[in-house]
């Protein structure tokens, strides 16, 4: 269950992904608890996407200093592991998002198992719709993204991989 306070709900949502800036840090189900104490002390909770994510550090650098800018003077951020990051964390509203961005949403289905058995899955162009596709290369522009081309309208996209 993700805790957010109402105040840092309002400054977090205004934090774009480093890798993604369509969506927000909030959008991305980075956020798994974010609180305030009587004392104005706060402290946030963020599980990474990858274990091995590099946008996380930068991802706590913008928490930090927007947190700072609105006069938050003390501020613990925690990054956790368990439970692991799922693309299931992602609301239907980014996933349109991302798609509207060129970026083919993961589905709601968590993880991808067939790239296990040599065998990619179908994924629909998300500029013409088309499920005519296939597999570039397991790694997109980033780790957590597989590159793609519609055999129908031949542009290259990338695929937000399921987790």
């Amino acid at each position: 269950m993700v805790t957010i306070h109402e105040n840092l709900k309002s400054l977090l949502e205004k934090i774009p992904d480093p890798e993604i800036p369509v969506l927000t840090i909030l959008d991305l189900g980075v956020i798994r608890k974010a609180t305030e104490n009587e004392n104005g002390e706060v402290e946030i909770t963020i599980t990474p996407t990858y274990s091995g994510c590099p946008a996380m550090k930068q991802m706590e650098y913008e928490i930090r200093n927007v947190l700072e800018i609105n006069g938050y003077k003390k501020i613990t951020i925690n990054t956790v592991y368990s439970p692991a990051w799922t693309t299931d964390w992602i609301p239907d509203e980014a996933l349109e998002k991302l798609r509207k961005y060129g970026i083919s949403p993961p589905e709601k289905t968590s993880q991808d198992k067939l790239s296990i058995l040599g065998k990619s899955k179908t994924v629909k162009c998300p500029q013409c719709g088309s499920a005519n596709s296939e597999m570039v290369s397991q790694f997109g522009s980033t780790a957590c993204k597989a590159l793609y081309k519609c055999k129908d309208c031949l542009e290259p996209f990338d695929y937000f991989k399921c987790i």
